[in-house]
Order: structure tokens, then C-alpha cells, then sequence
């Protein structure tokens, strides 16, 4: 949640409705899921609220706070909101009203094929800032470390429905890019007030989604059950879901590189003012061009009035701090274990400066694992 006490304002991002994945039992819009709610904190009253996607068909909750920034328009100070998305999607919000600052059009999407389901026939898509990450993968844009890696996701890729971003869930199974993890995820964005600057670490992995029939669920069951491949049962529902990522026979992501970056946007404009691959995969430490293809991360950025973003979140067990004005690493610390957190910073009573992080790795990553809180102080 985010508050803004002057304005007796609290913000809540609110998840997708039950079950993710099938939404013949919640017909309809589903209101308040998938928002930013702004309730009156005195009360608990509904202000406003802004869904960022209607019927949910693909666990694309709101993932983090919102982010509350001041923008200048007219030359004038508005309050604002920002809303990021799995979907790589940043919403710029009136903080007071939840009216859209840059445009916001509903476009068509496409139409589910299983018995039951209404999908929604359009989404919202922010004028800018643009998209933040991919958000179509066809067997046309297979990739591979050799020429067998890239035949397999092309090969694999050919069977699946991939008809761009909001696609459904199908029998033959679904692509779906952005995958659950983001574009956003739970780090959120960070903000530069004094350049007006948002940085937001994201994600660009994609993952296969397909619904079961009950019945041949429970036929088939043995074969269904795989390594990485998460099953939901959705009770009450005639399917179950099964996703997992779309990988390589060596487990690299079928979709090209970076598979995770760190950008930079311009609020007053929308525009992008850089963005650079975030961290490396440990698997591919000895592959030189790997540093170029950036790795799965969570965890957010820390914006800091001297002009650096510290982040840690990928699956190496860096923490890096970038200049904020152009992108460029400008110092690194190996750090005992992964560090799927937010940095903080803060001074002691002596004056003297640290930037601070947990250490705690994240199975579903792998990870290094530990238990650590690390302080690094700033040289004087």
C-alpha cells in the first residue's frame, strides 16, 4: 500500500480474482481485481479506482505498490500515481481522481476458445510510456545458444496459440509474454524527483499456459505431472491449468535476450531515456556475450539524491549501482547470497552513509540461499 497523508489518501494495488486462469464462474468485468483502489483513510470510503486489466485470464495482478510522484504539467505541480504491471504496462494516474495523464485506449484483444469462458473483448494500453518489455513470441522469433537450442523452441513454439499479448489460455496451450513474473513485479518502480525520472526493473520471460478438462486430467494425470510445470486445480470449475516457462532442452528461455533490464523514463514526456540488461545468469558465467542478456530478476531499485540506482534482484549475487543519468554500472559488490529485496539507505549518527540489503536468495529463482543483511558505507 501506499498513503498520502496530506491528501488522507491510501492506495492499494489489489490482486486478480479466483481462479486465475478460468473465469467462466466470475463472468463480467470483476470489478476492484486487478486495480489501484484509492480509499478516503479516514473512512475507508472508495474514492476512485483504475483496472488495469479486465477479467483476469493470465495472473496479471497488480504486483507492488503504487508509487506516489509529483509531475510537472503546464507548469504547474500534479499529483500523480504510478501503477506498474506484470505486463510491462505503466499507468500515469491523477493522484486525486485516478484520471489517466497520458491517454489510455481500450484495444481489442483476443477471444477465448474454451467452452465457458467471456473473455473481455478489449484491454486499456497506456499511450506512453510504451511497453516496457516484449509482448508477442511466435516460432518466427525463436531463440537458442546453437542452432539445435533454437529448433527445439521453434519446434515447441509452433504448437501453441500466440496471438500477441492478452491471449487466453487454450487446450493446445498458450504463450503467454509478458509471463507471470513480469514485466513489474513486486520491486516496483523507483523514482528521481530531481530529474523526474522513474526506474523500473523488469522481466522478459515467456510462459506456455493451457487448460485441462477435468476428466482428462485425472486420465492423463502422470503424464501432466513435470518438472517446472505448476499445476492449479481451480475447484468448480470443468478444467485444471497447468504453466510453466518456456525453455530450451538446456533451460534457457525460448524467447531472445535480455531476459531482464532496467529502464529509465522520462515522466514529463513518456519517453525512454535508457535502458540496459540487469544482471547474469550464473549457468552462462563463462559465455562473454551472456552480459548482454541481462537475467530473471526480483526485487526493486534504490534511487539515491547523488545520483545512483543500487539494485541486486537478479539470480547472480551482485548488487550493482548504476548512473542514473545514463545507465552505465559504475561499481559492484559480490554479495553471500541472492538478493531478491529493495536496498535502503540511510546515516548514522556519525554521518557517515550505508546502503543496505537482505541476502536471502529465492528457490523459485535458485538462487543462492542464505541469511544475511549486508551494509556497505559510502566513502566519504
Amino acid at each position: 500500500m501506499s498513503v498520502d497523508t496530506a491528501r488522507g489518501l491510501v492506495f492499494l494495488p489489489t490482486g486478480s480474482p479466483s481462479p486465475d486462469h478460468y473465469g467462466g464462474e466470475r463472468l463480467g468485468a470483476n470489478a476492484y481485481a486487478n486495480s489501484v483502489v484509492a480509499l478516503r483513510a479516514a473512512s475507508g470510503a472508495v474514492v476512485w479506482h483504475f483496472q488495469v486489466v479486465h477479467h483476469d485470464l493470465w495472473d496479471y495482478d497488480v504486483p507492488a505498490q503504487p508509487v506516489l510522484v509529483n509531475i510537472r504539467r503546464d507548469g504547474a505541480s500534479v499529483p500523480a500515481v504510478v501503477v506498474a504491471t506484470k505486463m510491462g504496462h505503466l499507468f500515469v494516474l491523477n493522484r486525486e481522481t485516478g484520471v489517466p495523464l497520458f491517454p489510455v485506449e481500450e484495444r481489442p484483444v483476443p477471444k477465448s476458445t474454451i467452452p465457458g469462458e467471456e473473455a473481455w473483448p478489449t484491454q486499456p494500453f497506456p499511450s506512453r510510456p510504451r511497453p516496457l518489455v516484449p509482448s508477442r513470441l511466435t516460432s518466427d522469433d525463436a531463440w537458442g545458444l546453437d542452432d539445435g537450442e533454437r529448433e527445439a523452441c521453434r519446434a515447441r513454439l509452433a504448437t501453441l496459440r500466440s496471438e500477441g499479448i492478452f491471449t487466453p489460455a487454450s487446450f493446445e496451450g498458450t504463450v503467454v509474454f509478458p509471463g507471470f513474473g513480469g514485466g513489474v513485479n513486486w520491486g516496483s518502480v523507483s523514482y528521481d524527483p530531481v530529474r523526474g525520472l522513474v526506474i523500473a526493473p523488469t522481466n522478459r520471460v515467456a510462459y506456455l499456459l493451457a487448460l485441462v478438462p477435468r476428466e482428462q486430467f485425472q486420465r492423463e494425470r502422470a503424464a501432466l505431472l513435470q518438472p517446472r510445470r505448476e499445476i492449479a486445480a481451480q475447484r468448480g470449475t470443468p478444467y485444471v491449468t497447468y504453466r510453466e516457462p518456456l525453455l530450451s532442452p538446456l533451460g534457457l528461455p525460448c524467447n531472445p535476450p535480455p531476459w531482464g533490464g532496467l529502464t529509465a523514463l522520462d515522466l514529463a514526456t513518456g519517453d525512454v531515456r535508457w535502458e540496459v540488461p540487469l544482471g547474469l545468469i550464473p549457468e552462462l558465467s563463462t559465455v562473454p556475450q551472456a552480459r548482454e542478456w541481462g537475467s530473471v530478476n526480483f526485487g526493486g531499485a534504490l534511487v539515491t539524491a547523488g545520483g545512483l540506482v543500487f539494485i541486486g534482484a537478479a539470480r547472480d549475487t551482485v548488487l550493482r549501482a548504476f548512473d542514473v543519468d545514463t545507465g552505465k554500472v559504475i561499481w559492484s559488490a559480490e554479495l553471500p547470497a541472492g538478493a531478491q529485496a529493495t536496498p535502503m539507505t540511510y546515516r548514522a549518527r556519525s554521518g557517515k552513509q550505508f546502503v543496505v540489503i537482505a541476502a536471502g536468495g529465492h528457490s523459485s529463482l535458485r538462487t543462492k540461499m542464505g541469511d544475511y543483511v549486508v551494509a556497505f558505507a559510502l566513502a566519504e
